[in-house]
């Protein structure tokens, strides 16, 4: 497969803080990525420089051969590990603003996501659950067509049924050939849909690759080397 996202000795510093260090990778097109690491690991960090929220210290990041930037932002979608919608809104306020925003933003798909789950286009956000207010962001970033998603810890605060929900959301309705990097610590929730996976310690990739190969050659799940890799 060509290689869509490529970082070459990128590292990110917050002062004397090192949070990602000496960073190279490529990632596969048309794969579901596992970004997995204990929390303080690297994965946010990691996500932002990519959606160009971040600027390497040192490095640099291509996407579709672009460095991180307008072009790049209209290529992927980027959902953050917490909600960032406007209260005052209502749903179709949200969604006729996001149409405005992308030019590759399916307002119909959208649409059929919320009806699925009974969500009211006129309901005000205020009046939502902490719950509904993430499957909707999640429904925004999920109605791009774009050829990488990024996902940051999209399960972290949902209960078990709450997250086949969401992994089923995207799954079902993700860009056809896209790739998907998924960051979680929640490994053996979405272990059977990953076909790539990135481990971060400290700040540095410790494994990373084909997620089979690995499984093949080390005899075992990736739930489980991650829990021997990162227990306490």
């Amino acid at each position: 497969m060509d290689t869509i996202l490529q970082y070459s000795g990128v590292t990110k510093k917050y002062g004397n803080k090192v949070a990602l260090d000496n960073v190279s990778l490529e990632i596969p097109g048309g794969s579901i990525v596992g970004l997995l690491g204990p929390n303080g690991s690297g994965k946010t960090t990691l996500l932002k420089l990519t959606a160009g929220l971040l600027t390497p210290t040192e490095g640099e990041i291509s996407i579709f051969g672009h460095k991180p930037g307008p072009v790049s932002k209209n290529l992927m979608a980027y959902q953050p590990d917490r909600v960032f919608l406007n209260d005052w809104m209502n749903v179709n306020d949200l969604l006729s603003m996001m149409e405005d925003f992308y030019d590759n933003f399916d307002k119909v798909k959208a649409l059929e996501m919320l009806k699925r789950l009974e969500i009211d286009p006129k309901d005000k956000l205020k009046t939502m659950s902490k719950g509904t207010k993430e499957k909707v962001q999640l429904i925004t970033t999920m109605s791009r067509k774009v050829g990488l998603y990024l996902l940051d810890e999209p399960i972290g605060g949902v209960d078990p049924a709450a997250r086949d929900y969401i992994l089923n959301t995207i799954l079902s309705n993700y860009q056809e050939n896209a790739t998907i990097i998924i960051s979680t610590h929640l490994i053996s929730d979405i272990e059977n849909i990953l076909n790539h996976v990135i481990f971060l310690k400290k700040s540095k990739i410790i494994r990373e690759g084909n997620a089979e190969d690995i499984r093949k050659k080390e005899g075992k799940t990736i739930d489980a080397l991650f829990r021997e890799e990162f227990k306490c």
